[in-house]
Formats: structure tokens, C-alpha cells, sequence
């Protein structure tokens, strides 16, 4: 209930130009289900025990393999309209890199590390500071106002994730390639 409220206090003000015509609900979609899909994620690793360097070159690989034929397909065809070509060819290599190697390699296997030792309820309550931190980010970064609800909001989030790490029982990390048990 924390965590909920003090999202609320940090996006809400964001999800209610929905209703006045903007496109800004858009990109809370988006990370409504980005969040449903590291859920998932996280629960799988944990069920089946997997190997986080595998884990992590797996998701890789298949996000390059259904990503790029997509993009390209999209912006062949108008409906995706990109810039990429424009941009010096160092920006684009250092931004594959840095997002690539950094975002990608190092976070998921230490997220996936995380999940096989602490279990999906702790190591997913803690992803639940990114938008409170992100925009006490915006405020250092790039001057935006910094209003109470914000910082109300973070302090929500915070209490959510010390009441739900208190709570939940540690994790026991299954072993490597352990099959999973089917009833009969």
C-alpha cells in the first residue's frame, strides 16, 4: 500500500494529463508493463534457478533477434519515424556500448544474481525507488521543481520497501539446472 501511494504522489500528476488529451499516459503504459515483465522475469529465474550470466545472454539475444528486424521493418515502412542515420556513428557505437554492455550485461546479471539469493519479492521491492529516484534525478540534473509530493512520495515507497523486505522470508537460491518437479 506504501509503495502504491507514494507512486501515486510521485506519477500521478503525469497520469492525469491523460484525460486532458496529452500522450504523456503513453509512456507510463510502458513502464506499467516493463514492470509486469521484470515481474515475471524475476519470478522465473527464481523458480527454475537459472544461471545469471545464461539468463542474461539468453534475454539478450532474443530481445536483438525480435527487436531489430521489427524496428527495421517499422521504419521501412513510416510508422516508426527515427533519427539513428543522422547521428555521428561515435554517438550511436558509444550508446550500444554504454547501454548495451552497462544497462544490459552488468545489470542483468547482477539483477539476476540478486533475484537467485534474496528471491523475486525482495530483490523487486527495491526496483520500486526507480521512479522516485528518477525524479529526484530530473531535479539535480535538469532543474526540474522539486514539490512535496515528490519527496512524500519517495518516503512511501521507502517505508513500502522496509515493511516488505522485513516481511518477506529469505530466499533459499535453487541450484543450477535443478528440474523442476511435475506432479503426477
Amino acid at each position: 500500500g506504501f509503495i502504491l501511494v507514494g507512486d501515486v504522489l510521485v506519477g500521478g500528476a503525469s497520469l492525469l494529463k491523460a484525460f486532458e488529451g496529452g500522450d504523456v499516459w503513453i509512456g507510463d503504459l510502458f513502464f506499467v508493463c516493463a514492470s509486469i515483465c521484470w515481474s515475471a522475469y524475476s519470478v522465473t529465474v527464481r523458480r527454475f534457478g537459472l544461471d545469471a550470466a545464461k539468463a542474461t545472454m539468453a534475454i539478450t539475444a532474443f530481445a536483438f533477434v525480435v527487436f531489430v528486424p521489427v524496428f527495421v521493418v517499422l521504419t521501412r515502412l513510416g510508422w516508426l519515424q527515427t533519427h539513428l542515420l543522422q547521428a555521428p556513428w561515435t554517438e550511436v557505437a558509444f550508446q550500444a556500448v554504454f547501454q548495451g554492455m552497462g544497462s544490459v550485461v552488468i545489470s542483468g546479471i547482477t539483477f539476476t544474481q540478486m533475484v537467485r539469493h534474496f528471491g523475486p519479492v525482495r530483490s523487486t521491492m527495491i526496483t520500486a525507488l526507480v521512479p522516485g529516484l528518477s525524479a529526484l534525478g530530473a531535479v539535480w540534473l535538469l532543474g526540474e521543481p522539486l514539490h512535496w509530493n515528490l519527496l512524500a512520495g519517495l518516503g512511501l515507497v521507502t517505508c513500502g520497501i522496509l515493511f516488505g523486505v522485513r516481511q518477506a522470508k529469505p530466499a533459499v537460491a535453487a541450484p543450477i539446472g535443478a528440474a523442476v518437479e511435475s506432479k503426477p
